[in-house]
C-alpha cells in the first residue's frame, strides 16, 4: 500500500475545506447509483431511448418512496448508454420528489467545463430547493476524450486544473483564474449564487493511492467506486486517505462506498439473475479494456468480495460489513449499471430501500460484529 509519498500532486492543500453537511458526523446515508443502459428486446420490441430515460425517472422516484437519501446518474458518451445528460434528467427528478438529494455518479470532469458544470448544478441545487450534489472523477471510461476534443496524455492535469476552478467557483467568487485548458476569468461572478459549502461535492476514485490523497489535498469527501476486489484493499485506501487528510491539515470528511448487486428472494436466485447482466457488462467493457470475468471469479466477488448479490439479509450483512470495515458512512447501491429491465431495477431499488437499508441501520448500531453473520 502506498504511503503520502507515493505521489507527486503536491504537498500542500489547496485549500481548507468545511465538513460536508450530508452525511453529519455519525450519520449514514444510502442511495442508488444507475447507468441509463438501453434494455435487451423485450417481447420482440426493443426498448427505446427516449423510454429508458423516462424509466430512469420512474426509478428515481421509486427511490424516494423507498425511503433513501439521493439518487446519482453516472456519464457515459456510447451506444445503448443514455446518460450523457444526468443534470436534464436531475432537473425532471427535481419536480417529480421533494426530499430525495440529486446528483451524479460521477461527472466526468476532465472533459466538463467548470463554468458550465457550476450552471447546471447550481440551477438544480435552486429548483430542487438545496438538494444538489455531485461525485466528480477523472472518468473511468474515456469516450469523452476523443468526443470533446481532449488528448489523453493530459489525463491527470485535466481533472487536477479542473477540479481546483470548480470549487474556486463554488467558494470564492469573485473569481480571478488562468489554467491551460479553458480561458481566464477575471473577477467573474456566476448565477445563480450557491452558499460556500452548501452544494456536496465528492471525488469519485476507481482505487488509485494517488487519487486519494488528491481528495484528501482538496479537502473533499471520497467515494470508491467499486467494480470488483476485496474490501479490505479499499479498507487500506481509505485510511491513507484519512492519514492524507490530517497530514493535509484538512478536517475529517466522510468516505462513501458505490458497490454493485442485485437482491432476489433467496442468495441462489439472486446469483442466477445477477450472473448474466454481469457478465454481459464486464464482458463488453473488457473487450475494450483487455480484460474478462468468468462465472468462478463472479462466485468469488459474490462469496468475499465486493458485490453485494443475495437475499435481502445476505446483501445486508455485506454491506453492513463492507462499511464497518472501511469507515464508510455513506453507500449507494449500484442498481440498474446493466441492462436489466426497468421493472427488475425498480425491484432492486425498492427492496433495498425497503428490506436492506433498515437492517443495515440495525447491524451498525450494534456492538462490533454481534449480529453480523459474514465474519
Amino acid at each position: 500500500m502506498s504511503n503520502l509519498n507515493d505521489t507527486d500532486n503536491g504537498t500542500a492543500p489547496v485549500r481548507k475545506e468545511l465538513r460536508i453537511s450530508d452525511p453529519a458526523p455519525g450519520a449514514l446515508h444510502f442511495g442508488i447509483g444507475t447507468f441509463a443502459f438501453q434494455p435487451p428486446p423485450q417481447g420482440g420490441e426493443q426498448v427505446s431511448g427516449q423510454q429508458v430515460l423516462r424509466d430512469v425517472v420512474e426509478e428515481a422516484v421509486a427511490a424516494e418512496r423507498a425511503g433513501l437519501d439521493s439518487f446519482g446518474i453516472a456519464e457515459h458518451y456510447r451506444p445503448g448508454m443514455m446518460d450523457s445528460a444526468a443534470p436534464v434528467i436531475l432537473g425532471t427528478i427535481a419536480g417529480r420528489t421533494s426530499t430525495l438529494k440529486l446528483g451524479t455518479a460521477v461527472t466526468v470532469l476532465s472533459t466538463q467545463d467548470p463554468v458550465r458544470v457550476y450552471n447546471e448544478f447550481a440551477t438544480l441545487d435552486a429548483v430542487s430547493g438545496g438538494r444538489a450534489q455531485m461525485i466528480v472523477g477523472r472518468g473511468s471510461a474515456i469516450d469523452s476524450f476523443p468526443l470533446f476534443g481532449f488528448n489523453l496524455e493530459d489525463y491527470e492535469e485535466l481533472f487536477e486544473e479542473k477540479l481546483d476552478l470548480l470549487m474556486r467557483l463554488l467558494r470564492e467568487q469573485p473569481v480571478t483564474w488562468s489554467g491551460r485548458f479553458r480561458p481566464a476569468l477575471e473577477d467573474q461572478v456566476l448565477e445563480p449564487p450557491v452558499a460556500p459549502g452548501s452544494l456536496p461535492v465528492w471525488v469519485g476514485v476507481g482505487g488509485s493511492p494517488q487519487s486519494a490523497i488528491r481528495a484528501a489535498r482538496f479537502g473533499l469527501p471520497l467515494m470508491f467506486g467499486i467494480i470488483g476486489g476485496t474490501i479490505d484493499r479499499f479498507a487500506q485506501l481509505a485510511d491513507l486517505y484519512r492519514r492524507a487528510l490530517a497530514s493535509f491539515e484538512q478536517v475529517e470528511q466522510p468516505v462513501g462506498l458505490h458497490i454493485h448487486g442485485l437482491i432476489a428472494d433467496s442468495d441462489d436466485e439472486a446469483r442466477e439473475k445477477f450472473w448474466p447482466v454481469w457478465s454481459d457488462m464486464i464482458n463488453g467493457e473488457g473487450s475494450r479494456r483487455g480484460w474478462s470475468i468468468q462465472r468462478e471469479r463472479f462466485d468469488a466477488e459474490v462469496d468475499a468480495g465486493t458485490l453485494v448479490v443475495g437475499s435481502a439479509e445476505t446483501v445486508a450483512q455485506r454491506v453492513a460489513d463492507v462499511m464497518r470495515r472501511s469507515g464508510a458512512s455513506r453507500f449507494d447501491f449500484v442498481a440498474a449499471a446493466s441492462r436489466m429491465p426497468h421493472a427488475d431495477k425498480v425491484e432492486a431499488i425498492e427492496r433495498f430501500g425497503l428490506d436492506v437499508v433498515p437492517r443495515v441501520r440495525e447491524l451498525l448500531a450494534a456492538p462490533d460484529g454481534q449480529g453480523d453473520q459474514t465474519r
